[in-house]
């Protein structure tokens, strides 16, 4: 395998160009070679475990953009403006146990594990789940933990949007149950399996954002 050469000073500039947009300009589209990049590079995370509980819903019709925006007041400048805009559905807690169909279909069929090996990682990740971080007496906790799953992918596809000039927003000012009751309702989600864990806009700014304002590096930064 090649060693990827990247500038880490152009790495650096994409993090300071990248800030939450909270308006696009709407007359300007990502290629599609452009957003499939960004898509991939979610596709490609990491997640615990590896189990993967995201799935990553574009939503391009105008119609259903004015039925989310009506319920999200965290995107009312983004929805209507954005080039593309993503929903990150997360895995409900029944599908994210140690013994559900969904994972043991996923050790068999994605990861391919032989089965002693299945029923290793099996034991290790239900130990994970029921003493480690004590989540599956906590349906909540649990959907949350899968949550911040999402939220890797999101930062990936955020940062590689950044690294080829495309402005982006993530959101999480919306109400929940109507949210998923609209894509239930639309049939766009299996409200079964997934619930929403957060938006994300894509697209070009339309206006240039107020200087970047972050603590410094000794602020939260502790060595040991």
């Amino acid at each position: 395998m090649d060693t990827l050469s990247l500038n880490k000073n152009e790495i650096l500039s994409a993090y300071q160009f990248r800030h939450a947009t909270k308006e696009f300009d709407s007359h300007k589209k990502i290629s599609e070679s452009d957003f499939q990049f960004i898509l991939e590079t979610g596709r490609l995370s990491p997640s615990s475990f590896g189990f993967e509980p995201w799935r990553f819903v574009v939503v391009q019709s105008p119609e259903i953009r004015e039925k989310l925006r009506a319920h999200a007041w965290g995107a009312q400048k983004q929805l209507p403006t954005a080039s593309h805009f993503v929903l990150i559905l997360s895995r409900l807690p029944k599908d994210m146990a140690a013994d559900s169909d969904y994972i043991k279909g996923f050790m068999e069929h994605v990861q391919e594990l032989p089965p002693e090996v299945m029923e290793g990682k099996g034991n290790m990740y239900d130990k994970f789940l029921k003493v480690d971080f004590g989540l599956m007496e906590n349906e909540r906790a649990m959907f949350e933990w899968s949550c911040r799953q999402t939220y890797i992918a999101l930062g990936n596809m955020m940062t590689s949007a950044a690294l080829i000039g495309i402005d982006s927003c993530p959101m999480e000012g919306f109400d929940k149950a109507k949210i998923e009751q609209i894509l239930t309702e639309e049939g766009i989600m299996d409200a079964d399996h997934f619930g929403i864990s957060c938006m994300v806009a894509f697209g070009y700014r339309l206006n240039e954002p107020r200087g970047k304002t972050r603590q410094v590096a000794e602020q939260v930064v502790q060595w040991v």
